[in-house]
């Protein structure tokens, strides 16, 4: 193994240790907790190693973002992959995604509701955050019949967002929630 490759290896492994670091103070102590300094101290690095990865805050949780949409994408297809019919994947997407919130509400918040420097509905999107997409995409288009497939997926995924958001935020009562998602698939697919 030349030097080089060595330094590269070395490298994505630290990043790889900041990120993960980031995510685990974050879901443990909440985004505002996530310094560079506090970061520096838990990976034992200095600061400027920090920086030679990543300007900053931002651009730490903009990386946290990228490995959680690769993440939702992957539980997405998972979904899709355990239902059949159309109306049977779209619940088990939904289902999916109001989990993911649930389970990782630090990750969901660096995704969707911190700013982060990341392009969305771009082609110039990460490839992660356009598979996390897809994920809801191929779950709504069966469903589309004359409607643009894209703009119902951004319709289904703002309302899934918004519940979980809401609920969340303790806006809307969680006991209602199973509820809330079952009127929202419906209105997407009406029951047979």
């Amino acid at each position: 193994m030349s030097i080089q490759t060595r330094r590269e290896r070395e490298r994505a492994e630290r990043e790889r240790l900041i990120i993960t670091a980031a995510r685990e103070l974050a879901e443990t102590e909440g985004w505002d907790a996530v310094t560079t300094r506090r970061l520096a101290a838990e990976i034992e690095y200095s600061q400027p190693v920090l920086y030679s990865h990543f300007k900053g805050k931002d651009a730490i949780m903009a990386a946290v973002a990228v490995q959680g949409f690769a993440e939702l994408a992957v539980e997405l297809s998972a979904a899709r992959g355990t239902a059949d019919g159309p109306r049977e994947t779209l619940a088990a997407v939904a289902t999916a995604y109001a989990a993911f919130a649930e389970r990782r509400p630090a990750l969901y918040d660096a995704m969707f509701t911190h700013a982060v420097d990341l392009p969305f509905a771009t082609p110039e999107a990460p490839a992660a955050l356009q598979g996390a997409f897809a994920g809801l995409l191929h779950a709504v288009e069966p469903l589309a019949g004359d409607d643009d497939p894209g703009l119902l997926t951004e319709t289904f995924w703002s309302g899934l967002h918004g519940l979980v958001t809401l609920m969340r935020s303790g806006r809307l009562p969680r006991e209602a929630h199973a509820r809330r998602l079952t009127l929202l698939i419906d209105r997407f697919s009406p029951p047979r």
